[in-house]
């Protein structure tokens, strides 16, 4: 667990140990909004007695993006507190869709870890403004398909954003969903658009400076890159090749398994591609 503390809040960076995801904690003016809500069952009890022992109340928990490891388990986070789950309507709509799918593939691999009684978004906000949560402004920005369907950012200012996983930090990267085209464009966007004051709180390792959006893109045209160039072999040699050049980028090897998970998918979108 690591603070951090701008001019306005401090913010708790509490990382899961069942899977290295990020919860912020982030102690407002009028109450606590904590950003995303952890995989396992663990971790979130680990996040909620972070939050106990602030000792304030909880305005809200925000969900950045619909992947499992950022909402599974935010029912077992707000256990008893009257703080709503929020998210934006694109987001919400496809951890609905979803939901049954990750259910069904993730559950699974988690075991007894997994939180069988998931809470989904219950106060769905349009993006595109600014939304008022203890005491801070957060201005939210739909950013539509890149590493999920749909992703987004809340910032409280200029320069402190949670950016969910537009980008990981020194970690393997999840490109399952196949918007990797959209992925690089929406990067090359943000690196454009941040200067070099913004913080971004990623939803993977630690916060970072918005020179993670250009390694971030690196990661992705490499991964797409060696697997394109391995499609005619067999899987097990596309596998090996494919994880032998990304560790090359990421010593942290602690979501290979994303990485990994993402290699025939990503591989059944570039030969859709071709004409």
């Amino acid at each position: 667990m690591t603070a951090t503390h701008n001019d306005k809040v401090r913010i708790e960076r509490v990382e899961g140990a069942a899977m290295a995801v990020n919860s912020y904690v982030i102690d407002g003016p009028d109450g606590l909004v904590i950003v995303d809500g952890q995989l396992t069952v663990s971790d979130a009890q680990a996040v909620r007695r972070v939050v106990d022992a602030f000792g304030r109340p909880v305005a809200a928990l925000v969900v950045t993006h619909p992947h499992p490891d950022h909402y599974a388990a935010a029912a077992i986070i707000l256990d008893g507190l009257s703080a709503p789950m929020v998210a934006t309507r694109p987001v919400a709509e496809v951890i609905v869709r979803d939901d049954a799918e990750k259910d069904a593939i993730v559950g699974p691999m988690m075991g007894a870890q997994w939180p069988t009684a998931r809470r989904f978004p219950d106060e769905v906000i349009d993006a595109g403004g600014i939304v008022g949560l203890g005491g801070l402004e957060f201005a939210v920005r739909d950013l539509g398909g890149g590493e999920s369907g749909a992703d987004t950012l809340w910032s409280i200012d200029d320069h402190t954003v949670f950016s969910g996983d537009v980008a990981y930090n020194n970690m393997h990267a999840y490109l399952l969903d196949g918007h990797f085209r959209e992925w690089l464009v929406l990067l090359e966007a943000l690196d454009a658009e941040f200067d070099d004051e913004t913080k971004l709180f990623v939803g993977h390792g630690e916060s970072t400076g918005k020179s993670v959006l250009r390694r971030q893109a690196e990661y992705v045209r490499c991964f797409v890159d060696v697997v394109e160039a391995h499609a005619d072999s067999d899987p097990t040699e596309r596998h090996d090749a494919v994880v032998a050049q990304m560790r090359t980028l990421v010593t942290d090897d602690r979501l290979q398994f994303l990485m990994e998970l993402s290699i025939e998918p990503v591989l059944t979108v570039l030969r859709s591609e071709q004409p």
